[in-house]
């Protein structure tokens, strides 16, 4: 694969060459700037060999590096080894930004050119660019080029698949009332109109779902709501007669999906509202009319959950919960009796998940990592790196399901054996940060950024930490990643608000050594109104029993243990009827007070 990776690199500079570039920027997105994208548009990942989900690969006439973020910088040490790129940690003392790179590269070209494809970046992350090549030396960026056009001779080809319809049972409101609220959004922005480029919000809004993105039930489309029309732009083979009457039905027009620059250039109305954020370079410069340049109020509404997905959300924990108990009662007696792999114990988990009613399938690829791999945050087992498991130390599972009525998303650290004193302080402290975000209660519109010390105050005081997020939205059979709401150190204004969900997941890891992760979905409900305003905390969705057995009872304070024997009980009582006796009696020992 290296030799590969090296061939990429010098046909690509063939290309750059006849072209007048000196650089050419790869970023990890597509012309949705989706988190998760199609196999199409995997070009980092092409011409890197880096797999990660996150990273941008930049590649001079003479040099290679890609950045990327703490969760992936042992997995991209090994995936680079061999290669031209040098990795280039994100946010690390000492590591310079893209620009600032291209700037000390280029210092000796004359006239410097980057390359980049508009298609695949949105409009301010291309103008900030340009601002930044401007400001190293007055290099230009070009927009307007894709290279891997000529060389990636066999680049996987956008999905044909059908899109299907998510019944009203589970979205809870109809397209044509979607249509509506979004129209009504706009209008206090004294806007006609909106491009939708986000795949998971043209999906929410015409309550379909599709097959195009791994573990994400979306599909390639555009969505253009004028004042009087909404039109969709997608490729008409992924229709069958039944969608194609119900889009009618619902007052959307169908349009082919290379056909939205047209449908831009011709829009009717007098202004349309753009995400700079979201909408990509090209087609923002596509339009003829007044241009608003505002975040799309869509992401705002879906991931407010109505009635109805909340209703499917429990129906889904509790199946998930149901799936994990069966699980986490088969693995210890499993890994003694031998031959279990974090392969193998993957592949149980999913085949638990899919006795369930309405699984799809899982909601993204599953975390297992044992001993040392489990200090890989975003780790992903395969043939070469699988490793047996043994009945001692710890096995760190995130894993998730899709259900037609609910998406989830869990981690459990799971002890297999002995454990050493650091194991079990590590687990505590992790637990303890998981209890704290747990048991907030916060004034409505607080951002995650404010709660974000919670999960970590302890650990702090410890000398630990992680470099990750706390929590992310998660879709209503829609992306495990959703928002724009998060918890995190990063400053992220976007409020919490009554109905979204977030993740509650901290975690340490040490290196070539272990890692610890503890993470439940939770749903932002309303907890009192008084003077002082209206004041929300959490409520778990997951039901899944926390291990209890590496915790250090004497770290713990009287409310943490309080809390955690209040949520075992609960996953308890609401498992145990939808179990067999053994499994029952099974998770009585298991969620046992301490």
């Amino acid at each position: 694969m290296k030799n590969t990776i090296n061939e990429r690199i010098s046909a690509l500079r063939d290309v750059m060459r006849r072209e007048s570039l000196d650089a050419f920027i790869f970023p990890s997105t597509d012309p949705h700037n989706g988190e998760y994208i199609p196999e199409h548009w995997e070009s980092r990942k092409w011409i890197s060999g880096f797999n990660g989900s996150a990273g941008t690969a930049v590649v001079t006439l003479n040099e290679a590096a890609l950045w990327t973020d703490s969760r992936y910088f042992i997995a991209a040490e090994e995936q680079l080894a061999g290669t031209d790129f040098k990795l280039m940690k994100l946010k690390m003392p000492g590591t310079p930004t893209i620009t600032e790179w291209l700037g000390r590269v280029l210092a000796s070209s004359k006239s410097p050119q980057v390359g980049i494809d508009g298609m695949v970046m949105s409009r301010n992350e291309v103008e900030q660019i340009k601002l930044e090549l401007r400001a190293e030396g007055g290099i230009t960026l070009r927009t307007n080029f894709d290279p891997l056009k000529e060389i990636w001779t066999d680049r996987p080809a956008v999905s044909e698949d059908k899109i299907f319809i998510q019944p009203l049972e589970y979205a809870g409101i109809s397209c044509r009332d979607k249509v509506a609220a979004v129209r009504n959004k706009l209008a206090e922005k004294h806007a006609d109109g909106i491009l939708i480029t986000a795949l998971d919000d043209i999906a929410w809004i015409l309550n379909m779902r599709g097959n195009d993105v791994h573990c994400n039930p979306v599909f390639v489309a555009y969505l253009l709501i004028s004042s009087k029309d909404v039109s969709l732009y997608i490729n008409k083979v992924k229709l069958t007669s039944e969608t194609e009457k119900y889009l009618q039905q619902e007052g959307v027009s169908v349009y082919e999906y290379e056909s939205i620059g047209k449908g831009l250039e011709k829009y009717p109305d007098y202004n349309i509202l753009l995400d700079p954020d979201e909408v990509n370079y090209t087609l923002y410069n596509k339009v003829k009319c007044s241009v608003i340049s505002a975040p799309s109020p869509v992401k705002y509404m879906k991931v407010v959950k109505n009635n109805v997905e909340i209703a499917g959300f429990r129906n889904a924990m509790l199946k998930d919960g149901i799936a994990m108990v069966k699980f986490l009662k088969w693995i210890k007696p499993a890994v003694k009796q031998g031959g279990q792999t974090e392969l193998s114990v993957t592949e149980k988990l999913y085949n638990l998940r899919a006795e369930q009613p309405l699984f799809k399938g899982i909601s993204f690829d599953t975390i297992a990592g044992y001993a040392e791999n489990g200090a890989i945050v975003h780790y992903e087992a395969d043939e070469t790196t699988d490793k047996k498991l043994e009945p001692k130390g710890f096995l760190l599972l995130d894993s998730g399901g899709q259900y037609v009525d609910g998406t989830t998303d869990i981690t459990r650290t799971i002890p297999l054996g002995e454990l050493t004193d650091e194991e079990k302080k590590v687990y505590t402290l992790v637990l303890k940060g998981h209890i704290k975000i747990e048991r907030c209660v916060f004034p409505e519109g607080a951002s995650g950024t404010q709660l974000d010390i919670l999960a970590r105050e302890d650990m702090w005081r410890a000398g630990y930490s992680f470099m990750h997020g706390t929590g992310h939205g998660v879709g209503s059979y829609l992306n495990v990643h959703e928002g724009s709401h998060q918890i995190r150190m990063e400053w992220k204004p976007a409020p919490l608000l009554e109905g979204m969900t977030v993740t509650d997941e901290p975690g340490i890891y040490l290196q070539d050594k272990f890692g610890v992760r503890i993470e439940n979905t939770l749903l932002i409900t309303h907890k009192y109104t008084n003077e002082f305003g209206k004041f929300l905390s959490f409520e778990s969705l997951t039901l899944c029993p926390i291990d209890t057995r590496p915790i250090v009872k004497e770290l713990l304070s009287k409310e943490e243990i309080e809390w955690l024997n209040d949520y075992q009980k609960r996953v308890y009582d609401v498992l145990a009827p939808h179990l067999n006796e053994d499994e029952k009696e099974w998770l009585r020992i298991e969620t046992a007070a301490i």
